[in-house]
């Protein structure tokens, strides 16, 4: 019996060109504004990419209207209801400042949201600081506070919700991929959050780092 012969070049080709698209997607969140030629490739090939990733135990997670997309490992959300990190590393808890700080960031965005205009978020670590200060005790030593946010700003950055623009270290955009993480049922607690926040910064202090 003959069998009709398989197109091998074609399927090397297919394959290397999801290759080419996962594997980034395996290193971190992929941006449409950073790499245009991927974001297409990728939006060509998403349901085989789901399809190869699902054998991995992950999924894939598209914003086509925000224009990023990540992988994650299925349902792998924890216990407060946000979105696990897009790393294919142990899951680690937060610190409360990162915690904190993250969900300032994600209410400013949608603050800003609401008021139209520009698309992109830029605050300088002085708004920060600012959006900090009043979970601080009053008289709060400057120096070290400054140094606490920059610390947890570089943590945030490690994580890829926020980037320094070029040339401008003290100048910060909040990515929109932090809506994906920090969602609207989130902010619908957001009172609740602060409070709980208010408690354990009391008694930590805003810089200290446990996860």
């Amino acid at each position: 019996m003959n069998f009709p012969e398989r197109d091998t070049g074609h399927l090397a080709n297919g394959t290397h060109e999801l290759s080419f698209v996962v594997i980034p997607l395996l290193k971190g969140v992929m941006y449409q504004e950073e790499s245009p030629g991927l974001w297409g490739s990728l939006l060509n090939l998403q349901e085989s990419v789901r399809d190869y990733v699902a054998v991995l135990g992950l999924e894939l997670m598209l914003d086509e209207a925000e224009g990023y997309a990540f992988l994650r490992s299925r349902q792998d959300v924890d216990e407060d209801g946000i979105t696990a990190v897009p790393r294919l590393v142990v899951r680690r808890q937060l610190s409360y400042p990162v915690s904190l700080l993250l969900t300032l960031l994600r209410k400013k965005l949608a603050e800003f949201d609401a008021g139209g205009g520009d698309t992109r978020l830029i605050l300088s670590r002085d708004e920060v600081v600012e959006l900090i200060r009043i979970f601080l005790p009053v008289g709060s030593n400057e120096v070290k506070l400054i140094d606490q946010v920059d610390a947890t700003l570089n943590k945030i950055a490690e994580l890829g919700f926020i980037r320094r623009l070029r040339g401008q270290s003290q100048i910060i955009e909040v990515r929109r991929i932090i809506k994906a993480f920090v969602d609207a049922q989130w902010l619908a607690h957001f009172d609740e959050r602060l409070a709980e926040y208010r408690q354990q910064l009391a008694g930590a202090g805003v810089g200290d780092e446990n996860g």
